[in-house]
């Protein structure tokens, strides 16, 4: 849903500010609150608005800056020297002010609602970056912010003798090779903070500053990915929302599988969804092309006795990994698992996970990953004497793990 401005009054009241609001799909959900970098509210914070509102929160980014220049918007690549400036004439305390303000008007919309809440207030967080890194970590200590995630904090170093009055869940993010957080300040940090029961502190190595903000010099992707997890986690665990992900990735499979219905299936994904096969590098990036992916080459290709059969499920904070056993008659082409090959008559079983991420309640992504090999093998495609695969015996170990170990080594116990 479109993201909209609000204008809420200082507390101190010394005048008013904007801030963006994001709501999700729902309607409603529990409230965050993001702490800007310091270029202001940008695309940038607009974008992490609107994508933690798909993850089921009500997002107000507050305009922090206003008491110096209202509304700025800045770009991280050609207004550093302006930003900095900005960021040295910021008053600290006025700007945690500012956060509970906007805490506070969170709380008081009808859309904000936590699960267990009772009709009383809804749960609202704070999560910031960079200034708001460090923001994020005095609204632990001074407001009455249920939970806060802190991404590459500058200057936490400085105020850590308020860490006695961490008063909720608090979340730190730290790159490694920070030169905002020498080595020094993120040991001071770390040996602070380690221990306490409602702390978590994450060092991602090899990182630098904003290694979390899409596009920037320094995005590292897998990290951003680690830290979304945990932050999302984390949030969820004291907040909410609570989604059922295993129920929800099952009717995903019953569509896929059983009633073989293109649009159920992308009915229960995100607006942009993808799906990676990983050994073929099949599936699809984006509505348009998953949608053709899944009518052309995948819904309606998979053989009539195909079957899934469950071996383990883990069900996180964001995702669900299923282990299980993928079994067909090769009668039929199956352009995702073996394209261009004709049909080859032979039965195939293989051991398949799949890694099904989710935002709120709707499927972002598929990885699944299987053993191509024991695949080729089982068609007839690839000898295996001589090289160290195996076929349909992957697939009967899983069951029974008193069949032989080590075969393909000579050993056979």
């Amino acid at each position: 849903m479109p993201g909209q401005w609000i204008t809420l009054d200082a507390a101190d009241g010394s005048g008013r500010f904007r801030a963006y609001l994001a709501t999700p799909a729902s309607g409603s959900g529990p409230g965050l609150v993001i702490a800007q970098e310091i270029f202001g509210v940008n695309a940038t914070m607009r974008d992490v608005a609107d994508y933690y509102a798909e993850e089921g929160y009500v997002v107000l980014v507050p305009d922090l800056f206003w008491r110096q220049e209202p509304e700025v918007e800045l770009d991280a690549a050609t207004d550093m020297p302006r930003a900095f400036a900005l960021y040295q004439g910021f008053d600290e305390a006025k700007g945690v002010d500012d956060l509970q303000t906007a805490i506070t008007a969170l709380r008081a919309r009808p859309e904000v609602q936590s699960a267990g809440s009772a009709g009383g207030p809804g749960k609202v967080g704070v999560l910031g970056f960079c200034l708001g890194g460090k923001l994020a970590y005095l609204a632990a200590c001074r407001t009455d912010a249920d939970v806060a995630v802190g991404y590459y904090g500058v200057g936490i170093e400085a105020a850590l003798a308020e860490a006695p009055g961490i008063r909720c869940r608090l979340v730190l993010h730290i790159a490694e090779l920070d030169g905002f957080c020498t080595p020094p300040a993120r040991d001071a940090i770390v040996q602070a903070l380690s221990g306490r029961e409602n702390v978590e502190l994450y060092v991602y190595p090899g990182t630098d500053h904003a290694f979390a903000r899409v596009g920037g010099d320094h995005f590292h992707k897998p990290s951003a990915l680690m830290a979304h997890q945990r932050s999302v986690a984390a949030l969820r665990r004291e907040m909410g929302p609570h989604y059922d992900l295993s129920a929800l990735w099952d009717k995903h499979c019953e569509y896929e599988f059983a009633t073989r219905d293109v649009d159920a299936t992308m009915a229960t994904m995100v607006a942009e969804p993808y799906v990676n096969h990983i050994p073929t590098m099949t599936g699809g990036v984006g509505y348009k092309h998953l949608h053709d992916f899944y009518t052309r080459h995948f819904v309606n290709s998979n053989p009539p006795d195909t079957s899934l059969t469950p071996i383990s499920r883990t069900v996180g904070a964001t995702q669900v990994v299923d282990e299980m056993l993928f079994n067909f008659t090769h009668t039929t082409e199956i352009p995702w698992m073996l394209p261009g090959v004709v049909p080859t008559g032979r039965r195939v079983e293989i051991p398949l996970l799949a890694v099904v991420k989710f935002r709120g309640d709707k499927l972002y992504h598929e990885h699944i990953y299987w053993d191509q090999a024991s695949v080729l093998v089982q068609v007839g495609l690839l000898d295996p004497a001589g090289l160290p695969v195996a076929g349909v015996e992957t697939a009967r170990k899983l069951l029974d793990e008193m069949l032989p170990s080590n075969g393909l080594m000579g050993e056979g116990r």
